[in-house]
């Protein structure tokens, strides 16, 4: 095959939009077995999985670390699941007779609790009777006095009498009389170890605390016992503490945090110092539990260091995957998850086989990577409830694929709004332009967020050197700093293929109305082909979208966000759009939206022009003398 078959090859447009084997052979997610454990619904997290049934059975501590929405609570509850729940305890708090500031702590099974405290009760109850014989005997000797001597002054004086009995009585504490118990922590009736998400949690609420008492003296005042209330890492005993986002939490918090996992007890005192429960101190109470500790990469640097080190020492660290491989089987176990959202929600339909597969699809462009699905299942289920809601409204039996396609486009993320408006006002004032041609005018892509693409209009101007030392490359538009290297480096293809002196020249690149800021070198191609046009004087075709980074030796490197950007292009009515031929596969495009583009692979910057320049003589001279300066095998 010649040079010149290769080239054709390598420019012909590529088809996308193909059906999908899903690995299973169903009609609707109804015939789909959903796994009655968590752990066993968790989706493409096997180490994970691995790493917390070795944990829950050796009740070790585990971090999870990764990006939201990648499973990291629903690991946690599973841990739960797997925790034994015989030896789960139940705790109270007595007074102590000798210092009431220090209330004693008890632990018994689970259920005896109840029963104790129900016990303290009914002494009580006998001792109650006591002030009532008390208020019965002052309203007799109020009656006697009103026999004796009826007037409104002695009628006052009696209600006045009877009223303070009563407020007296209600606060009164007779000596040695009986303090029923406080049930701090009530497991009775569970089926499995607790799950206590503290995620957010302040002080009080993590470490227990002690209420303020407004009356602290006259026996007015309640007993210290009774004002003690548990904190989260106390109710999580014989269970899962799960935090999210662990470093938010303060540094004293995390050392509190710690100590409680060393001693596996930690006493409760009031968190105010200006309240009357900061006098108060119970004994150590219980806390065996087990630290689901999660968050991203920067909350391992903002971390205790003792804190994590305790964790790595006494447990596992785990990094959550963000895809999978898109393998037949992990396509089984996306059809799984869609038949698991589907019972978790309630109130939506099943899916369709033909609805699923649309939600495969968006799990392939989702994931951003050749090859894999993504595991942003958070996300994903997200757009599977806005199809059932959209399908509930329809009045539909199931969900079809045409109610996922417009889940897709109701539930767009923020970002994806902004791009589409963005869009559109730049269409309006015609900033984006899809048809004619221009010189030193290119249409680039670029992504908002994660999953937003835009359109991205970029303009050069080569004009004569403003110093006579050497001429300079002027870039305008909020770029970053690899986007300012990625133009640098632009003008070393420029250098190559024109055989002279272009320090002659200032060379202006433009980046039209970037207000938010451009950073990332996806636009290396964009930017050369507009300021060889320039150079040129060869038009190029406004119809023409393009993204890829560039070496200096004139090779298109892969970009992130192919797909988002391809979209891009087609709101935006663009009809051809340039890839790098390392992202071919990366595409995901739905089969409506892929008739509406042509999308051509390249994997060379003489590739590029070849299909952005506008036909004429100098397109060919200037293609064969890049191809004679930067010979590149195809």
């Amino acid at each position: 095959m010649g040079d010149k078959e290769k080239i054709e090859e390598a420019l012909a447009p590529r088809e996308y939009g193909e059906s999908l084997e899903l690995g299973v052979d169903f009609s609707t997610t109804e015939e789909i077995k959903v796994p009655e454990k968590l752990i066993d619904q968790v989706i493409g997290q096997e180490h994970a999985v691995e790493v917390i049934r070795t944990a829950a059975n050796q009740k070790r501590h585990v971090l999870l670390i990764g990006e939201p929405g990648t499973g990291k609570s629903m690991l946690g509850q599973a841990m739960a699941e797997l925790l034994p729940t015989e030896n789960l305890e139940d705790i109270l708090v007595f007074p102590n007779p000798e210092d009431e500031n220090m209330p004693k702590i008890k632990t018994v099974p689970a259920c005896q609790g109840r029963r104790i405290v129900e016990k303290y009760r009914e002494k009580a109850k006998g001792q109650e009777s006591i002030k009532s014989y008390i208020l019965l005997f002052v309203m007799f000797t109020v009656m006697l006095a009103l026999f004796i001597d009826f007037s409104a002054t002695t009628l006052l004086m009696g209600l006045f009498v009877v009223i303070l009995t009563i407020m007296a009585l209600s606060n009164m504490r007779l000596k040695g009389s009986v303090l029923v118990p406080k049930l701090l922590v009530d497991n009775c009736g569970r089926t499995k170890a607790p799950f206590i998400d503290a995620t957010g949690a302040h002080a009080g609420a993590l470490l227990g605390d002690v209420r303020h008492d407004p009356f602290q003296s006259g026996g007015l005042g309640t007993p210290a016992h009774e004002r003690v209330e548990p904190g989260m890492i106390h109710r999580a005993h014989k269970g899962v503490l799960f935090i999210d986002e662990v470093a938010t939490l303060s540094l004293k918090m995390q050392q509190s945090l710690l100590t409680a996992m060393q001693e596996k007890r930690f006493p409760i005192t009031g968190q105010s110092e200006m309240s009357s429960g900061a006098m108060v101190r119970t004994e150590p109470v219980p806390c065996d539990f087990v630290l689901v500790a999660a968050g991203n990469l920067d909350t391992v640097d903002k971390m205790h260091p003792a804190l994590r080190s305790r964790i790595r020492g006494y447990g596992y660290e785990v990094y959550m995957r963000t895809t999978m491989p898109d393998t037949l089987e992990n396509r089984k176990k996306l059809v799984q998850f869609v038949a698991q959202e589907v019972i978790r929600d309630g109130k939506i339909p099943h899916f369709t086989r033909e609805a699923v597969e649309e939600i495969v699809r968006e799990a392939q462009k989702r994931a951003g990577r050749k090859g894999h699905l993504t595991l942003r299942l958070r996300d994903l289920g997200g757009i599977v409830r806005a199809a059932g809601d959209i399908a509930v409204k329809k009045g539909r039996k199931y969900v079809e694929r045409e109610d996922v396609i417009e889940a897709v486009r109701m539930a767009k993320p923020l970002e994806k709004q902004l791009a589409d408006w963005y869009i559109e006002r730049k269409k309006e004032y015609q900033v984006i332009k899809a048809d004619g041609k221009g010189i030193g005018r290119v249409n680039g892509l670029a992504v908002i967020g994660e999953q937003s693409g835009i359109v991205l209009p970029i303009e050069a101007v080569v004009a004569p050197a403003a110093s006579k030392e050497e001429g300079k490359i002027i870039v305008t538009g909020k770029l970053g700093e690899i986007a300012k290297e990625a133009v640098q480096n632009v003008s070393a293809i420029i250098k190559r293929y024109k055989g002279e002196d272009i320090s002659r020249y200032d060379i202006h690149v433009q980046f039209l109305q970037t207000y938010e800021g451009v950073e990332g070198d996806s636009a290396s191609i964009s930017v050369a082909t507009a300021v060889i046009s320039a150079l040129e004087e060869i038009p190029i075709r406004q119809d023409v979208a393009m993204t890829g980074s560039l070496s200096v030796l004139g090779e298109v490197l892969p970009i992130g966000g192919a797909t988002p950007k391809i979209e891009a292009a087609i709101e935006a009515g663009i009809k051809t759009v340039i890839i790098p031929k390392a992202n071919e596969k990366d595409v995901f495009l739905s089969k409506d939206k892929a008739e509406k583009i042509q999308i051509f692979p390249v994997e060379t910057i003489d590739q590029v022009l070849e299909i952005a320049l506008v036909d004429n003589e100098r397109k060919d001279e200037l293609l064969r003398r890049i191809r004679e300066a930067i010979p590149l095998s195809l």
